[in-house]
């Protein structure tokens, strides 16, 4: 598995497993960046990293294929269902393989699923997909399982006095924010977001709000502080931020609420428990990644829900410049009285 948000919601069928077949040895093949969303997960017996590079250098990954098959699984679950690890898991001598039904993969697999295009929970498609696929082991599976991310309360402590001695209060709304998402692609326009800021903080002015991006995105969250205006800038702690994925879960375990953009942030704060409210890109579908949603703990917006006229007839992929355009139709006024709806839950 490669994305973060991705990886921890694979987890769940660890779950799934561990309690169907309590003896059995489950690994879990990851690229070692995602690695902290699933540590000390006590249904995962192994983990297996797989570095980028080895998709790249022939000698690097005919040897790691050599190293899957050393490990003799009789079962192969794979929810990537791309072409290389399609590869892995035909070489890897399992009796089952299970994946997603493409055209160019169908080969690799025993048996294949189709993904479901409308959910029958509120546990969204992100979810119920995932696990249709164990129905290739055995009917009695559950329709959903929630992801969950374990820290220990010492780890969660170290954090908790460390934002308190950046002058966080503990006794304050702490307001993790998604600034950026992943891509430029899932990143709401840095002057809606900056709107949104302004909006938070008169409706809640104690909230102290954490800002959460890449590093190579520095500068664009510094340009939406300074699009902020004045109060809202005092309430934002700029010098609390965590350059790894492992720092940012601890933050954001002392956290309250998520804002901002869909994806692996607002995955991580969902695994917390944390309430979460999330905007996503007009490029991808509502019904997938809202995971769990009741507009009470966990909302989110798309622009669909407001223009649905505009996805009419649109094609299955849309190229950059569509999605932004689409991007500045959303604008914050139209997010402004559900956001206000959802921060009424907030304990103040």
């Amino acid at each position: 598995m490669k994305m973060i948000g991705d990886v921890l919601t694979s987890s769940i069928l660890f779950e799934a497993l561990r309690k169907k077949y309590p003896e059995a040895e489950l690994h879990y093949l990851i690229y070692p960046h995602t690695r902290p969303v699933i540590e000390n997960n006590p249904f995962i017996d192994k983990v297996i990293e797989y570095a980028p590079e080895n998709g790249k250098n022939p000698v690097k990954f005919i040897e790691f294929l050599n190293f899957i098959r050393r490990e003799s699984y009789s079962e192969i679950i794979d929810i990537y269902s791309k072409i290389s690890s399609g590869i892995i898991a035909s070489y890897s001598g399992a009796a089952r393989k299970l994946g997603f039904h493409k055209n160019y993969t169908r080969p690799f697999y025993t048996q294949t699923f189709i993904y479901k295009e409308n959910p029958d929970s509120r546990a969204g498609l992100a979810i119920e997909n995932r696990m249709q696929v164990l129905k290739g082991l055995d009917q009695d599976f559950p329709l959903a399982l929630r992801p969950k991310i374990y820290i220990s309360s010492e780890e969660k402590e170290v954090y908790r006095n460390k934002l308190q001695n950046k002058g966080i209060k503990l006794n304050q709304p702490i307001v993790m924010c998604g600034v950026m998402g992943s891509s430029d692609i899932k990143s709401y326009p840095e002057n809606y977001m900056a709107t949104l800021l302004d909006m938070l903080v008169q409706k809640v002015p104690n909230a102290q709000i954490l800002f959460n991006y890449l590093p190579s995105q520095t500068s664009r969250a510094k340009n939406i502080y300074a699009l902020c205006n004045s109060e809202t800038q005092s309430r934002i702690f700029l010098n609390i931020y965590e350059n790894s994925l492992k720092g940012f879960i601890l933050n954001a375990a002392n956290c309250d609420l998520y804002l901002g953009n869909e994806g692996g942030a607002a995955n991580i704060m969902k695994a917390l428990e944390k309430r979460t409210f999330s905007i996503h890109s007009p490029i991808i579908k509502k019904n997938y990644w809202a995971i769990y949603e009741d507009d009470v703990k966990h909302a989110s917006v798309h622009l669909e829900d407001f223009e649905p006229t505009l996805f009419e007839n649109l094609p299955a992929r849309l190229s950059k410049r569509r999605n932004a355009e689409l991007y500045q139709k959303l604008k914050p006024e139209l997010i402004e009285l559900k956001l206000n709806e959802f921060l009424k839950n907030l304990l103040i």
